[in-house]
């Protein structure tokens, strides 16, 4: 018996809400804003519930702040108080965004740590004189995983408060990761460090997930007539155009999207299974197109899947390397928040598509 859409995303989304979150760490945006579709998706509110209990939960004692706030799930926190109208959950993401737009900036874009989190490389990879130092006092740092975070946030967060300044913040954040990391040919790199002129992490390809996603979810909420709306939505087209051109036959990327020996890892199929979709929803690039790949990114992950609804292959949390190699070697076959989450909201998106058509 062929299982549909529906059936799988209740399944795969059943999974988030097993699995070990922090408030807050890296990855958590993308399971909960995957409750969230899913709810909306089946009419099942169980999952829904499950954020809005977790959220009201952090909201009694998210004081004192602690910089992995930056990873907490904003865009979620809005969206459940779109949906409950609890001041609860409102009051904690205001309070969230004024310590979070408190931190330093490094060319306009919020300082993700005080010392960025590097790392020795995995595999047989070496750091060269001047990366052993860096390694050894490591500066602040921007992280393309963070467009997924706070940009997103601010601008949601700004509409639902009326507060238009954390609207303009969230909209020059995206603009300053954009600056920072995207590459001439459009693929993001993974992190920049303050005082240091070269960026890191070339093609890794679970950070153009996050990036796409991320680029995304500020376009879809600004105005039509807005000029920043037309740069940003430059920018996720150039990066959607590399990523289509990367595609493999099987409907995967390589683990660093354009090296070939860099190995599989299935997260970025689910990624961009759920971002393609969305932005041809948009109205961003070749609709027709867009849809194929995503069709062909949804299959790769889904035959990644195991029959519990667990995406197999995806990779652990990379850190950080000054060594592009760190990012072929990363270990495998995690059940994380980073690959059950975009698998969620890449069947959503595959299941509006189909109530749509």
């Amino acid at each position: 018996m062929t299982t549909t859409n529906r059936e799988l995303l209740g399944r795969v989304a059943d999974t988030l809400t097993t699995l070990p979150y922090e408030a807050w760490n890296f990855g958590d945006s993308v399971a909960f804003e995957g409750m969230i579709a899913a709810s909306d998706l089946l009419g099942d509110e169980r999952w829904l519930r499950f954020a809005h209990g977790f959220f009201r939960a952090w909201a009694t004692r998210a004081r004192p702040y602690r910089r992995l706030d930056a990873t907490a799930a904003g865009l979620a926190m809005v969206e459940v108080h779109e949906r409950t109208g609890d001041p609860l959950v409102l009051e904690a993401a205001i309070g969230l965004a004024s310590y979070l737009t408190s931190r330093p900036r490094i060319g306009d874009v919020f300082a993700t740590w005080e010392h960025s989190p590097l790392l020795h490389p995995y595999g047989p990879g070496a750091l060269a004189g001047h990366e052993v130092t860096l390694l050894a006092d490591p500066p602040p740092g921007v992280f393309v995983d963070c467009l997924h975070f706070d940009p997103p946030f601010f601008v949601a967060l700004g509409q639902a408060a009326d507060t238009p300044r954390f609207v303009d913040e969230g909209v020059q954040q995206a603009l300053g990761y954009v600056r920072l990391l995207q590459t001439e040919g459009g693929i993001f790199d993974h992190f920049v460090l303050e005082g240091v002129p070269d960026t890191f992490g070339p093609g890794w390809g679970r950070g153009q997930g996050w990036a796409l996603l991320g680029l995304l979810d500020v376009v879809e909420r600004l105005e039509a007539d807005d000029v920043r709306r037309e740069e940003l939505a430059g920018s996720a087209e150039a990066l959607i155009g590399a990523m289509v051109a990367l595609q493999r036959d099987d409907g995967h990327w390589h683990a660093v999207v354009d090296d070939h020996e860099s190995g599989d890892e299935t997260s970025t199929a689910a990624f961009m299974g759920a971002a393609f979709r969305r932005a041809a929803r948009i109205g961003l690039g070749d609709a027709d197109q867009l849809r194929r790949a995503a069709d062909s990114a949804l299959r790769a992950a889904l035959a990644s899947t195991d029959e519990h609804g667990i995406l197999r292959g995806v990779s652990a949390a990379v850190m950080a390397c000054t060594a592009p190699s760190h990012y072929a070697h990363v270990p495998r076959d995690f059940v994380v928040p980073w690959g059950q989450g975009p698998l969620t909201l890449a069947l959503a998106e595959a299941l509006r598509d189909e109530d749509d058509s």
